[in-house]
């Protein structure tokens, strides 16, 4: 995806897969109107990646890479989870947390580079599961949110601890059974996208990832707000379709599902946030 960033050694690159060389030459860094549409014809995400085959989430992660505005510049922060298992396979600033803190390092990490570069712009994207994000980690998400940082956070909901084998989580749905939870959730979901409302986000979503060019919208508009403003968050469903027993081919369908139900498109801003998001429209950025 860089030029600049992911470069491969000369002499090595006659011997490289081509995937890996299409990270280098088939980039779309560079253009701060770049977005989904480009991606027939861009690599962002090599195609032999570590998710399962079909997973929502490979989809979600090429959206999300696709339309960020400044790339170059973009450092992604996650943890642990399926989300982790992917980072090696992008050409993209990221830095793996401990597991729930991931909010709090990309804070130091953006106060940093606001004192290290304060005449560039440096985005700062948290991207983690609902275990990281609301469970284990909601101690950490809650206080960047209080203290105003300015980074996006994107959740990747998949309402399970799908790689250690489906324990519940505080996402998932009552009376949900999963393999290592089987009395079912006894209690509701827990609507992260509220507490970040009222925890100080300025900008907040939720949604499935089955439009990508709603995707692209929504994280140009998190990330410009979260740029001039203060946080905000985004929340997205992307099932486990192995552990709610669906095919490899079942997941697009699961979220347009969805998106007539609990996770029907909803979108949360301030007066603030709609300001940068109008004047990010009419420079032809949005």
């Amino acid at each position: 995806m860089s030029y600049k960033i992911f470069k491969i050694n000369e002499d090595l690159k006659d011997f490289m897969p081509p995937e890996i060389v299409d990270l280098e030459e088939k980039a779309t860094w560079g253009n701060p109107k770049r977005g989904v549409m480009d991606l027939p014809y861009s690599k962002e995400l090599i195609e032999e990646h570590s998710l399962c085959a079909g997973c929502p989430e490979s989809a979600a992660f090429r959206y999300i890479l696709a339309s960020l505005p400044n790339p170059e510049d973009t450092i992604i922060v996650n943890s642990t989870g399926c989300t982790s298992l992917v980072f090696p396979h992008i050409a993209l600033h990221t830095v793996h947390s401990l597991f729930g803190n991931q909010n709090a390092v990309a804070s130091g990490i953006k106060r940093v580079l606001e004192w290290r570069f304060p005449d560039k712009v440096k985005d700062v994207i948290v991207l983690a599961g609902d275990g990281a994000t609301v469970d284990i980690g909601l101690d950490c998400t809650l206080q960047s949110f209080f203290r105003q940082e300015k980074i996006t956070t994107i959740c990747f909901d998949n309402e399970v601890y799908a790689n250690t084998g489906g324990q519940e989580s505080g996402m998932t749905v009552k009376g949900h059974v999963f393999k290592m939870a089987p009395k079912g959730k006894q209690w509701d979901k827990v609507p992260m996208w509220q507490l970040a409302i009222d925890s100080g986000c300025h900008y907040v979503v939720r949604m499935t990832v089955s439009s990508p060019k709603k995707v692209e919208k929504v994280i140009k508009q998190a990330i410009y707000v979260a740029r001039e403003v203060g946080p905000t968050y985004i929340h997205l469903y992307t099932p486990c379709i192995l552990e709610i027993g669906l095919n490899a081919d079942d997941g697009l369908e699961e979220m347009r599902r969805t998106d007539k139900e609990r996770f029907k498109f909803f979108e949360y801003m301030t007066d603030a946030a709609k300001e940068v998001i109008e004047r990010k429209k009419e420079e032809g950025l949005i």
